[in-house]
């Protein structure tokens, strides 16, 4: 056979099939366009750990709205509105809808991932992009607590950074129940385990003042017991000031050298030097 005739067969084919695959997903298409929704199927990323919105909730929303998908014929179902309405939902970061050729509409749902609650002036979260969130009327997120005198200010920057860093370190994450914040805005910590409060002071080289709290934790109070002290404050540089219960105002003061001389730790405060 000679060269071009097989070239015009090729081309012959070729244009054969592309006429059929167009004639296909045309025919095809159409059809499915014509297709009633029977099933709304709604997965919610769950990896979090926490339920802000039920699928429930979620259909109710459309319902509301006059855009649930059931009984309507594809074409007709408005994707595009549905996710825009989905989206300002203050529990929902994105939603994402998809059409099946079966009639089938599914709602893939990414919930806000709540870090820590504040409760102040108001009650409400703070998520993951440092946006505050309202708290879920169905759903409690089981995240640490910051109450006192919190600004919204505060909470997006230097607080955000602090919380992080207390659930991220197990030791930290275990020890300290809530954190408050003073009129003065000075930090004081509410730990799980004894009375006593930890007061923090600002939060500029948290880090340390936790590091020397740690110390004294594992040297100290470890010996003479957690219940002897009603305020440990960390705001001193190389130091740690602790005033006991019952002479929370007596200025005596013990400098200790080493935290393993148990004799002094027993009196009525103490300062931890160099920890």
């Amino acid at each position: 056979m000679k060269p071009v005739w097989k070239y015009i067969l090729i081309s012959f084919f070729s244009l054969v099939l592309l006429g059929y695959i167009g004639f296909s997903i045309w025919y095809f298409s159409g059809r499915n366009q014509e297709k009633v929704c029977g099933q709304v199927v709604v997965v919610l990323d769950k990896s979090l750990g926490s339920q802000l919105i039920t699928e429930k909730e979620v259909v109710q929303i459309l319902e509301d709205k006059e855009l649930n998908p059931i009984g309507k014929t594809v074409k007709h179902i408005q994707t595009e509105a549905i996710e825009q309405l989905l989206r300002k939902n203050s529990m929902i970061k994105s939603a994402e809808c998809y059409k099946l050729a079966s009639g089938r509409f599914d709602i893939i749902i990414q919930q806000r991932e709540p870090k820590f609650r504040v409760v102040g002036l108001g009650s409400y979260y703070i998520d993951a992009d440092r946006k505050p969130m309202p708290v879920s009327p169905n759903f409690a997120a089981y995240v640490p607590v910051v109450s006192g005198h919190v600004t919204i200010s505060m909470v997006s920057g230097k607080m955000y950074d602090f919380v992080l860093f207390l659930k991220e370190n197990p030791f930290w994450n275990a020890q300290i129940e809530q954190i408050y914040v003073r009129e003065d805005q000075k930090i004081e910590l509410v730990p799980r385990v004894g009375d006593a409060i930890i007061l923090l002071g600002t939060l500029d080289n948290y880090q340390k003042k936790l590091e020397k709290l740690r110390k004294l934790y594992a040297n100290g109070f470890n010996v003479i017991g957690w219940n002897k002290y009603k305020v440990i404050d960390l705001q001193y540089k190389d130091q740690v000031v602790c005033n006991k219960k019952e002479n929370l105002y007596l200025p005596l003061r013990v400098i200790v050298d080493s935290l393993k001389r148990v004799d002094k730790l027993k009196k009525d405060s103490l300062i931890a030097k160099k920890i």
